[in-house]
């Protein structure tokens, strides 16, 4: 039920199921096959797309040609947004990691809904903020921190946008590939194998397929945070 999902979204916790049904229409269910395109960096932005099911990849190409993947994101995250805010054209690319359905609403009914929805407007000002938080700790790792440092805030990273805590435990079920936690890192495949085997004969992480988990995640946030 869409107004069941819509109030697990963070930008929509506050508002009543009644409000919520007002504005069920304003959204389409859409499906994306794995690596498929989502958003093109510099196309208009006329969508907003909340993540249902799935995890998507926000990307751009550096000057090398090279994908640099910015950030993961899951169930329940919006995406999309800024540009139909400033009304600039896409900032980044947006592509499905795996089978991904988001649903979908236009640009001029979004605007309507946060001027509408005070409560709406101001969770998303909280959520752009912790976005710009996150953005400015993964420029200083990249800029001033060596291999294993910029890895571990990666996995954190991950942590945050993609785990599950329990207890103090985090797990996230569906690592991305070691490539692609490179290509957030700045270093190589090689690399984040050896420094998440490194983490590993720490008892830092556990590793198990694509599952990880961090056993004290507290402890592990202190350390990359």
């Amino acid at each position: 039920m869409l107004t069941e999902f819509l109030k697990n979204v963070n930008i929509f916790s506050e508002i009543s199921d009644n409000r919520i049904k007002e504005f069920e229409n304003f959204f389409t269910l859409r499906e994306y096959p794995k690596g498929s395109m989502i958003i093109l960096e510099e196309e208009y932005g006329d969508i907003v797309f909340i993540v249902k099911k799935g995890t998507i990849k926000i990307t751009r190409v550096n000057d090398e040609g090279k994908e640099v993947i910015l950030s993961l994101m899951g169930e329940n995250d919006i995406v999309g947004e800024m540009s139909v805010i400033d009304g600039e054209a896409r900032s980044a690319n947006v592509l499905a990691q795996e089978n991904c359905e988001l649903y979908a609403i236009r640009s001029e009914d979004f605007l309507q809904l946060l001027k509408d929805n005070f409560e709406v407007a101001f969770s998303l000002m909280g959520e752009l903020a912790s976005r710009i938080r996150k953005s400015d700790q993964h420029i200083e790792a990249l800029s001033l921190s060596d291999a294993e440092h910029r890895i571990g805030v990666s996995i954190l990273n991950l942590a945050e946008e993609l785990g599950v805590i329990i207890k103090g435990k985090v797990t996230i079920d569906n690592l991305p590939f070691q490539q692609d936690i490179a290509n957030m890192s700045g270093t190589s495949r090689e690399t984040v194998s050896r420094i998440l085997k490194l983490f590993e004969d720490r008892n830092m992480l556990i590793k198990k397929g694509h599952r990880l988990i961090i056993p004290d995640y507290s402890s592990f946030k202190r350390y990359f945070g």
